[in-house]
């Protein structure tokens, strides 16, 4: 019983980042993120940011070259979610399906998934809701890496919810940005 008590510690803390991230099913061979937002506005105009106006609310913290202003995402199937660089760019993900204003669908690996020998399929489904658009998001990777995927998950839908975040503020207030209180 010592023994087990001992590695509790260690267990709770492998265990917390699942359980503070919206990680939903993980394990060495995948992992799903989903989130649901609300979003103050209607569901054309939610559509429209989410896919021609990714330069501008997409965080540039998360990008190869440093500028949001070189992302472009082609809403047709087969369209590109892009990076435009200097001496090349960056392909984040293709589309698959587009139903005007209510749903896409992208699929590839987004930033650090490149490298590794996982798949993922990406969802946005757009819902009319009292106050303006239900924006339900799915993110479901698989595939192999040396330190599993559930050791990924918790940044990865960190990561997600941030820009999903920043997407919601830039909709509801023109500025993507967290604004400091003083």
């Amino acid at each position: 019983m010592t023994r087990t008590l001992a590695y509790l510690p260690l267990v709770l803390l492998l265990l917390a980042p699942n359980l503070l991230a919206e990680v939903n099913g993980s394990n060495d061979l995948g992992f799903t993120s989903q989130h649901t937002l609300v979003i103050a506005a209607p569901r054309a105009r939610v559509f429209t940011a989410l896919t021609s106006e990714i330069d501008r609310w997409w965080d540039a913290a998360h990008s190869y070259s440093g500028s949001a202003a070189n992302f472009s995402l082609d809403a047709r199937p087969g369209g590109c979610f892009c990076e435009a660089m200097p001496h090349g760019g960056v392909e984040h993900m293709r589309v698959v399906f587009v139903a005007q204003d209510s749903e896409l669908r992208m699929q590839g690996g987004l930033g650090p998934l490149q490298t590794m020998a996982v798949s993922g399929s990406m969802q946005f489904l757009l819902d009319d809701v009292a106050g303006g658009t239900r924006l339900r998001y799915s993110y479901s990777v698989g595939g192999y890496h040396g330190d599993g995927l559930a050791a990924v998950a918790p940044a990865v839908d960190s990561v997600q919810l941030g820009q999903l975040e920043r997407l919601k503020r830039y909709i509801e207030t023109g500025n993507p940005a967290v604004i400091e209180s003083t």
